[in-house]
């Protein structure tokens, strides 16, 4: 009789046992997530623990963007292509509308053609098609006028325009201001994924910095979209097309595998630029 009396209080024991650790765990694991702002006022859950940024998987699947002609050059600008020797160029360079004078790269640091609007050009590499070059002008431009219109970002303004040792999965990124980047990044995901990353101001990599790619993410399929000047410090490395509204600067010793589309001028200084395939 004792035995059955005290089965009701092991009973009330063990839930309220139970409901103490249920408590618990909630409170670990909320300590370990924080969360981002998103377009629509909601939040995504951020690892703070690896600070990889995960994409909620109906967001992640964005479409490329179409750079047209502007596609076939490594490097293309509207007023021109400054250069502190030697660098190394792989893939077509051009600037449009101003004269070839203002390219300022030697026949020797490009594997790949010298495209002008007139004879001012590099000599004797250089080739005159200011028809293709005003075609590539204007698909550049086209290309960053989709890029930057896109809408429903998965991310807005993470790491408060500081993503230093951050780690990205694709989709659509949005910062209102400007963005640094102080130290290294990882941008992970599939040979087809997508990232586009919108900079309402100033993109700066700092020198020494080196962007990563792993999960056979291609730098061709990575779009930078920065309304105001770019910098990459010196010894720095950048993956992926820079969309640029203005000039792109490259400092000394800075390599990218990725594209250089400027609306103004591109500056170079003993640099590696790979276009990718």
């Amino acid at each position: 009789m004792k035995f059955k009396n005290t089965l009701p209080t092991l009973a009330i024991l063990f839930v309220v046992f139970m409901s103490g650790c249920s408590n618990e765990i909630d409170e670990n694991l909320n300590s370990n997530v924080s969360s981002v702002e998103k377009s629509d006022g909601s939040s995504s859950n951020i690892n703070a623990v690896n600070e990889t940024y995960n994409i909620d998987p109906k967001n992640s699947s964005i479409t490329t963007v179409n750079l047209g002609i502007s596609g076939d050059f490594a490097i293309l600008s509207k007023t021109g292509i400054t250069d502190v020797y030697k660098s190394a160029i792989t893939g077509d360079i051009g600037s449009s509308p101003i004269t070839g004078a203002a390219i300022l790269v030697s026949c020797t640091e490009v594997t790949g053609t010298i495209y002008t609007v007139d004879a001012a050009g590099p000599l004797p590499c250089s080739v005159i098609d200011a028809t293709r070059l005003t075609a590539a002008i204007g698909d550049m431009q086209t290309a960053y006028t989709d890029a930057a219109g896109r809408t429903n970002p998965d991310f807005i303004n993470i790491g408060a325009g500081n993503i230093g040792g951050k780690t990205l999965t694709p989709g659509l990124y949005k910062w209102t201001s400007a963005l640094n980047i102080p130290t290294d990044i990882t941008i992970s995901g599939s040979p087809t994924d997508v990232f586009i990353f919108q900079i309402a101001g100033t993109l700066k990599l700092s020198s020494a910095v080196r962007m990563t790619l792993t999960g056979g993410v291609q730098a061709k399929n990575i779009f930078w979209v920065v309304s105001d000047a770019v910098t990459c410090g010196t010894t720095s490395h950048f993956e992926g097309n820079i969309l640029g509204m203005t000039g792109i600067n490259l400092q000394t010793e800075a390599t990218i595998n990725g594209r250089l589309l400027a609306q103004t001028a591109v500056t170079l200084q003993m640099n590696a630029v790979t276009q990718p395939q």
